[in-house]
């Protein structure tokens, strides 16, 4: 029989077959691995919403941070949870709070370790907003001041990479200013630049303990309805300074990470967030899903729709899956 003609299937006879001819390849080294930092000695406190992730301290942050790098994850991101919270967020650019404290830790220990900080002030204020306050709304230009402030005291400290995660308009370009100015010009800036006002971030706010007292973040995070307008703030923040430019979430937001890819040549970055992670881990608990599959069919298709980067809760299993295939 001449039909059919074309046999794609030819192609996927065999495990070796298939590898050969794969189109989208994971590697450990494509992962950020998101780490909560937090006072105190001997810290390693489970994070209930998100089986597997933990709080530590500037201590057993170190040791983690190596297990990761022995498996080939050679990049983490810090997030701080401060002992004392004000309505500016003071503690962020504290030179002795928790972030710069474990960054100095970690390239102390890890020299060959990327350590990349989260830029914001949500984990940090009294009222979980991510600026300054006017009454009940985020005041946009008084907090550039304090996250320029922020990046600075994470920079003394020896950051690899600075991540502004708040969304404000012209953070970058004054993190940018604030940099060069105190001698950190060759200090490269990942920007959130499409963050998302998304559902997906609960268990990531328990974690980091930065629920907002009232309202919500949807007048400064972005529509999950428009795409247009996440390329209008990739735009802006590569005009300001930023090296690298992040999408987040990521699954819900795949046509989006392709479209940051198609438009831009500096590397784009995808934050698999907490809300995505925990209902895998929670599906698989049940057994309705294979967990370890799913992981990795979530995360190929984070890299497949052009992401280079991935910030990603399952880094270290997946890098483990990985080195044994």
């Amino acid at each position: 029989m001449a039909f059919p003609i074309d046999r794609p299937r030819r192609l996927r006879k065999t495990a070796a077959l298939r590898r050969l001819v794969r189109e989208t390849e994971l590697d450990p080294a494509d992962f950020v691995y998101p780490l909560f930092v937090q006072h105190g000695r001997g810290v390693e406190e489970a994070v209930p919403s998100m089986p597997g992730v933990f709080r530590y301290s500037v201590d057993t942050v170190v040791g983690e941070a190596a297990g990761a790098l022995r498996e080939g994850v050679g990049s983490v991101i810090l997030f701080g949870i401060p002992d004392k919270k004000d309505a500016r967020g003071s503690s962020a650019y504290d030179d002795q709070g928790v972030v710069p404290s474990a960054v100095r830790a970690l390239k102390e220990k890890l020299p060959e370790l990327v350590v990349m900080t989260d830029v914001c002030l949500c984990e940090y204020t009294d009222h979980g907003h991510c600026g300054v306050l006017a009454g009940e709304e985020v005041d946009n230009d008084p907090t550039l001041e304090v996250l320029a402030r922020e990046a600075l005291c994470h920079a003394r400290a020896g950051a690899d990479v600075i991540a502004p995660s708040d969304m404000m308009d012209g953070r970058v370009g004054a993190i940018r200013a604030a940099l060069d100015g105190a001698g950190f010009a060759s200090l490269p800036i990942l920007s959130y630049a499409a963050k998302y006002a998304s559902g997906y971030y609960g268990p990531f706010r328990e974690a980091a303990e930065s629920t907002p007292s009232f309202g919500d973040r949807r007048s400064y995070q972005m529509d999950p309805a428009n795409a247009r307008e996440a390329l209008r703030e990739v735009d802006l923040d590569i005009a300001e300074g930023a090296d690298m430019v992040m999408v987040k979430p990521a699954l819900a937001y795949l046509d989006v990470i392709r479209a940051v890819r198609e438009r831009v040549t500096v590397p784009v970055v995808a934050y698999n967030v907490s809300g995505e992670y925990a209902m895998v881990k929670a599906a698989a608990e049940r057994g309705w899903v294979d967990g370890d599959r799913v992981m990795m069919e979530n995360l190929t298709a984070i890299k497949r729709a052009g992401a280079d980067l991935i910030l990603t809760y399952h880094a270290r299993e997946a890098a483990r899956l990985l080195g044994s295939s």
